[in-house]
C-alpha cells in the first residue's frame, strides 16, 4: 500500500505488529471481513482459532432455541420508541431500535459480564492472512501489499436468481470455467506471493461438485477457504462436509427479516425457510455463520429486525452491504439509497455496533470509515485499536490494494463489482497480473484520486467505491457518487 495520506489518524498502512507490539500472529475478525465480496454481499469474517475459540455469547442450544419466546421489538430491548420507517440516526441510536439484548446476552468480549464488545470484534489467534514469508518478501521485492483476500467464483451457475446479483447468476452450465486442474494451478501461483483467505463463491459455490478438493488445496497450499452460500443447500451432509473440511465460516445473505419479502426479493419461493435451516443446521455442525444484509430503500427501514433475527439466531457476525448497481442489480438503480440515506444508515451502524453481540461491521461502505472519525470526534474520543479494532487501522475501499476477484472463467477484478478485467489467468499468472496491472497500480495511489475524493482528508480511510465511480462516471479514479461529504475548502476544483 502507498504511504499513507490524509487524516493522521487513519492508519491503514500499518502491520498489526507496527506500533502496537501485539504477536504477529494476532488478528480481529476485522482484517478477516477486508473484502468487497461478490454476490450481493457475501463476505466472510472468520474467528480462525477453530472449534476451540471464545465466543462472544453464549449460544443456545437447540432446544433452548426451540423453546424460546418471541423476540421483542427493538423499542422493548431498549425502552425507547423507533422511527416507524428508516434506521435511527440521533446520537445515542445504540439505545434505539436493536439497541438492547435480550435474555441477558452481555454486550461483551470474553472476560467477565459487562464489558463491551469494541468495535471490530472479537479477537482471535491463528491465520494471518497476507502474513507469511512469501507475502513479507514479496512486498520487500516490489514495494506492494501482497493480496490478503481473495473472493474467487468458482461457478456462477446458482440455484436462485436474486435481485440484486452482480453475476446475473442462474440456474445452469457456464462455458468455459476454470477446470479443477486450472484453478489448483492458479493457486500454486497465488501462494508464490501470499497467503491469502480465499472465499469460494458464486453463484452458488455447493453447487460444483469438486468444492471440497478446491477446499482441501487451499489448505494444503497454506491458504484459508471459506464458503459465501445462500445456505438452502446446506444438509446435515454439507453441514458435515464443512466442518471435517475445515471451514471455519460460511456467509449467509438475508435481507428481509420475513420469509416473503425476502422470497421475492430472492426469486424463489421458500428459499428465506431454507436459508434459515441451513444456518442453524451448519451451526449444529459447529461451523461459524455470518449474516449479511444487502442494504436499498426496500429494506432500509428493516436493518434493526434483521440484525435483531442474526442475534436470535445466534451467529458469529452481521454485515450491512450497501448496493452496487453492476449485474442484475443495475435493474435495482432506483431502488439504491440516496446519499443522505446512506448516510444515515451507516450512522446508525456506527452507534448500534457499539452494543451488538454480533461481530458487526459495514462494508462495501467506505464512507464509514469517515464517518467512525467524525462521530468519535464529535463524542470526544479517539479512534484508536483499543476501542475500535481493526477499524481505526483499516480503509474502506480495499480493491486492488489487498483484494481481488477472480471470476468463473479466470478474469481479475479488483473487486467483484469493478467490472473491467485486468486479465485471465488462464493467459497469464495471477501474481504478474496483481504486480503489473495499470489499473491496480492507480488504485494503490491515492493521489490519483479526482474530485472531492481527492481533496478529501480521509481519502486515506475511505477512498470511496471504486466500482461505483467507474458504473456511474466511467472513470474508476472520480469522485465517489453516493457520498454528501464536502472536504474543507472544496469547491469544486481539486487543487491536487
Amino acid at each position: 500500500m502507498s504511504d499513507n495520506v490524509g487524516n493522521p489518524d487513519a492508519r491503514p498502512d500499518l502491520e498489526l505488529g507496527e506500533e502496537f507490539g501485539e504477536d504477529e500472529g494476532t488478528i480481529t475478525e476485522q482484517e478477516m471481513a477486508d473484502a468487497e465480496a461478490p454476490c450481493g454481499g457475501v463476505g466472510v469474517a472468520i474467528p480462525v482459532a477453530g472449534a476451540g475459540r471464545d465466543d462472544l455469547r453464549p449460544r443456545p442450544t437447540e432446544a433452548e432455541d426451540s423453546g424460546r419466546p418471541s423476540r421483542p421489538s427493538g423499542a422493548e430491548r431498549s425502552g425507547h420508541p423507533g422511527p416507524p420507517h428508516q434506521p435511527d440516526t440521533h446520537p445515542h441510536a445504540a439505545g434505539h431500535p436493536g439497541g438492547g439484548h435480550p435474555g441477558g446476552h452481555p454486550a461483551g468480549v470474553p472476560g467477565g459480564p459487562g464489558e463491551r464488545q469494541r468495535h471490530g470484534g472479537a479477537r482471535s489467534v491463528g491465520f494471518r492472512p497476507g502474513g507469511g514469508p512469501q507475502a513479507i518478501a514479496y512486498e520487500e521485492r516490489t514495494g506492494i501489499k501482497a493480496p490478503r483476500i481473495i473472493a474467487w467464483e468458482i461457478t456462477r451457475s446458482c440455484n436462485l436468481s436474486c435481485a440484486h446479483c452482480r453475476a446475473a447468476s442462474e440456474f445452469g452450465h457456464y462455458p468455459g470455467e476454470l477446470s479443477l486442474d486450472q484453478i489448483k494451478g492458479v493457486i500454486d501461483d497465488i501462494v508464490t506471493i501470499s497467503n491469502p483467505i480465499i472465499i469460494l463463491t458464486g453463484g452458488e459455490p455447493l453447487m460444483r461438485p469438486d468444492i471440497w478438493e478446491i477446499v482441501d488445496y487451499c489448505h494444503e497450499k497454506g491458504a484459508m477457504p471459506v464458503i459465501g452460500t445462500n445456505a438452502t443447500l446446506v444438509t446435515d451432509d454439507i453441514a458435515a462436509k464443512m466442518a471435517a473440511h475445515k471451514i471455519p465460516r460460511i456467509s449467509v445473505s438475508i435481507d428481509f427479516p420475513t420469509a416473503a419479502e425476502h422470497d421475492e426479493f430472492r426469486g424463489q419461493p421458500g428459499c428465506f425457510d431454507a436459508s434459515i435451516e441451513g444456518i442453524k443446521i451448519a451451526k449444529r455442525h459447529g461451523v461459524g455463520v455470518q449474516i449479511n444484509t444487502t442494504v436499498t430503500k426496500l429494506n432500509a427501514d428493516k436493518i434493526a429486525e434483521i440484525h435483531d433475527l442474526a442475534e436470535d439466531l445466534g451467529v458469529d457476525a452481521f454485515h450491512i452491504f450497501m448496493l452496487v448497481p453492476t449485474g442484475r442489480g443495475s435493474d435495482l438503480l432506483e431502488q439504491e439509497l440516496p446519499p443522505e440515506e446512506y448516510e444515515r444508515v451507516l450512522t446508525w451502524a456506527y452507534h448500534r455496533q457499539k452494543t451488538s453481540p454480533l461481530h458487526f461491521k459495514p462494508t462495501d461502505s467506505p464512507h464509514y470509515y469517515r464517518i467512525i472519525r467524525q462521530l468519535a470526534k464529535a463524542e470526544g474520543k479517539k479512534v484508536t485499536r483499543e476501542e475500535y479494532g481493526l477499524d481505526a487501522m483499516t480503509r474502506g475501499c480495499l480493491g486492488g490494494i489487498t483484494f481481488c476477484f477472480v471470476s468463473h472463467v479466470g478474469d481479475i477484478q479488483p473487486c467483484g463489482y469493478f467490472d473491467m478485467q485486468l486479465g485471465n489467468v488462464k493467459e497469464k499468472p495471477f501474481s504478474e497480473i496483481w504486480t503489473e496491472s495499470k489499473v491496480f497500480n492507480d488504485l494503490r495511489d491515492y493521489s490519483l484520486l479526482k474530485g472531492k475524493c481527492g481533496a478529501c482528508e480521509y481519502k486515506a480511510v475511505c477512498g470511496g467505491c471504486r466500482a461505483r465511480a467507474l458504473e456511474i462516471t466511467g472513470d474508476y479514479l472520480e469522485a465517489e457518487p453516493y457520498c454528501v461529504y464536502e472536504p474543507p475548502g472544496w469547491t469544486g476544483e481539486c487543487a491536487g
